[in-house]
C-alpha cells in the first residue's frame, strides 16, 4: 500500500472516529431513580403514556385535589423525573396538579431512536396531547417546566403549540450551535471538523440549529415565560440566559439568576419556588 492510499484511509477515519467518539459521549445515560415522590410525601400515580404504537414514556401523576390547574416538568439531558422532583412539592401545596416524566431514552421510558432536544419537545407534545384527553378536567390550564435540553425543549414546543398558559425555563443554552462549540473546544478539533461535526448533527437530527435555537424560538412564545439561571453555571453561562431574555418581545418574559447554582443546582432553585410558584399563579388569572 502506497503512501497516497494510506493518507487517504487515514484522512478517511479521522473524521469517522470523531463521529464515533461524539455519538458514545453525547449518548443518553439512565440514572437510576435516587427519589420517590413518597420521599416527599406525596402520592403519585405511575402512568406509562403511549409514544407511537410500541412504546411508552413513564410519568408520576401527583393530583392536587379538584384542581384545573397541571404543571408539566421535563428534565434535561442524562437525567429524569426524579431529579426534579423536589420542584414538585412547592406547585402541588399551591393547589397544581403535577406531571413529571422521563423521555425517551432517558429513567423508566423505553429506548426509541435518537435523544435530542427537538425528540424533548415531541415527547412533550405526545404527554400533553394523552394527558389532556385522559385528564379533561385536570388539564384546562397547562403549565410547562423545562431543565436544560428540557427548557430548550419547553420553549419549542410552546413556541409550536400556543396553548400554553406560561413557562418557566431553567438553565437553557441560547443556541445549539453555541453549545456544541463550548463541548468540541475540549478536544482541540481543527475548525473544519467542528463544522463538519456541526451540520452532521443537524442530519442526524433533521433540524437546523436556527429552527431550535431558544434565542430564535423565544420569539414565537405567546405566553409569559420566566427564565431561571445560576450564576455560578459552568455547564451554560448565565449570559444564555440574558442573550434569550434579550429576544424576549417587550413584558413576555422575566429573568431570574440565582447566585451560587451550578447546571444541577436543583435544590438552589428549590430556594426560589416560591418565586416560581408565584409567577404561575400571576398567570392564572
Amino acid at each position: 500500500m502506497n503512501w497516497t492510499i494510506t493518507a487517504g484511509l487515514i484522512a478517511l477515519a479521522i473524521p469517522l472516529l470523531a463521529i464515533l467518539l461524539l455519538h458514545w459521549s453525547l449518548g443518553a445515560r439512565r440514572l437510576r431513580l435516587r427519589q420517590q415522590p413518597a420521599d416527599f410525601s406525596l402520592i403519585a400515580d405511575k402512568l406509562h403514556i403511549p409514544l407511537g404504537k410500541r412504546h411508552k414514556l413513564f410519568a408520576w401523576w401527583i393530583p392536587a385535589k379538584d384542581s384545573r390547574r397541571t404543571v408539566i416538568v421535563l428534565h434535561g439531558w442524562g437525567s429524569s423525573a426524579s431529579q426534579l422532583l423536589p420542584l414538585a412539592p412547592p406547585f402541588h401545596r399551591a393547589g397544581f396538579n403535577v406531571l413529571l416524566f422521563d423521555a425517551r431514552n432517558h429513567g423508566l421510558s423505553d429506548s426509541h431512536g435518537i435523544s435530542s432536544m427537538p425528540a424533548f419537545a415531541d415527547d412533550l407534545a405526545h404527554v400533553r396531547h394523552w394527558i389532556s384527553h385522559a385528564r379533561p378536567d385536570a388539564t384546562q390550564a397547562i403549565y410547562l417546566i423545562g431543565h436544560s435540553v428540557g427548557a430548550g425543549a419547553v420553549l419549542l414546543e410552546a413556541a409550536r403549540h400556543p396553548r400554553y398558559r406560561a413557562v418557566i425555563s431553567l438553565a437553557a443554552f441560547a443556541h445549539p450551535d453555541l453549545l456544541m462549540r463550548r463541548y468540541l473546544h475540549r478536544f482541540h478539533l481543527p475548525r473544519w471538523l467542528v463544522s463538519a461535526i456541526l451540520k452532521y448533527i443537524q442530519w442526524v437530527i433533521r433540524h437546523d440549529f436556527n429552527d431550535i435555537a431558544p434565542v430564535n424560538t423565544i420569539r414565537q412564545v405567546n405566553c409569559p415565560v420566566l427564565l431561571v439561571h445560576g450564576k455560578a453555571d459552568t455547564t451554560v453561562p448565565y449570559t444564555d440566559a440574558e442573550m434569550i431574555f434579550s429576544s424576549c418581545a417587550e413584558g413576555q418574559c422575566q429573568l431570574l439568576l440565582v447566585d451560587d447554582a451550578t447546571h444541577e443546582s436543583i435544590d438552589k432553585i428549590e430556594e426560589h419556588g416560591d418565586k416560581l410558584v408565584e409567577f404561575f399563579c400571576r398567570k392564572n388569572q
